[in-house]
């Protein structure tokens, strides 16, 4: 039978375990109302569709939101959303192509807040259709606006982000891992993505950067709009007739709306996915079948 010393020295170790689960169940329990205080963000493409929802979750989560995309006017109005409801945003309207333009966006960031904390890199659409049909022009905005976006703005922030121990999340999509003959180039774009999110992140194990990557499918975006369009077309232009059909012949239960993916990026960025690294989650509702 075990001596009264040993008995104590269970209940020693038993409490020592319980109190070092505790801090760990309680911030479980009880989630920081406003997790992202304080952190400053830039999010690309965030002048409508999923940039948009992202950026105006981030704010309501706390954080301090720089916005980057073409439209001057949308961006403005998401600025001035995000003031009304008592959040920190500035914006810059700018064409994510240009090589100069991520340090731009950077520069921005630096002299508005002093500091960067993330970088969502959620910029860039490619164009669909036959891949006899796509031109080089085609091919090449693809890559520019979306692949070397990501890296250049990446690169410009990684100082900062190494400086605040932040993070790199990669807005790219399911057709990286699911490609389709319609989808060439998107395809071919979100792969490289995929593979240079891979070999950032193990960068960031090094430097002390987080850095993973969301692949969101269906989502209710003008892009998807337009697909929609084109279905509701043979049920007499009944759009939600067409996303019903749509979702049932791929086998999901409903069309993701962009709020689905800025919840998401919130929790990415939060505290609470610290331990998060290198990873790529689907977030489409169950389209992508494979493993």
């Amino acid at each position: 039978m075990p001596d009264q010393n040993e008995n104590d020295q269970t209940k020693i170790d038993q409490t020592k375990k319980t109190e070092s689960a505790a801090p760990l169940a309680k911030s479980l329990a009880k989630p920081l109302a406003k997790p992202l205080t304080g952190k400053v963000v830039i999010v690309t493409g965030a002048s409508r569709g999923i940039g948009r929802a992202i950026a105006l979750r981030l704010a309501r989560d706390g954080a301090k939101v720089v916005l980057a995309a073409r439209d001057a006017a949308k961006l403005a109005e998401i600025v001035k959303q995000i003031e009304s409801d008592g959040g920190a945003a500035v914006s810059i309207p700018i064409d994510l192509r240009s090589p100069e333009a991520p340090a731009s966006v950077v520069d921005m960031a630096i002299r508005a807040y002093g500091a960067i904390n993330s970088v969502v890199n959620n910029a860039g659409a490619t164009r669909r259709g036959d891949f006899f049909e796509l031109s080089e022009a085609d091919w090449s905005d693809g890559f520019a606006l979306k692949f070397f976006c990501m890296v250049r703005l990446s690169r410009a922030a990684w100082p900062h982000l190494k400086k605040s121990k932040g993070s790199v999340l990669n807005i790219i999509g399911i057709g990286g891992r699911t490609p389709e003959a319609a989808f060439t180039i998107g395809g071919s774009v979100n792969g490289a993505c995929l593979s240079f999110t891979k070999a950032l992140s193990d960068i960031g194990i090094r430097d002390g950067v987080q850095v993973n990557a969301i692949n969101p499918g269906w989502i209710r975006t003008d892009r998807l709009g337009k697909l929609l369009a084109e279905e509701a077309a043979k049920h007499g232009g009944d759009l939600e007739k067409a996303a019903e059909e749509s979702c049932r012949r791929v086998n999901i239960k409903r069309v993701g709306e962009p709020e689905d993916i800025a919840d998401f990026v919130a929790f990415v960025l939060s505290p609470q996915s610290a331990y998060l690294h290198g990873a790529f989650i689907d977030i489409d509702g169950g389209l992508t079948k494979t493993i």
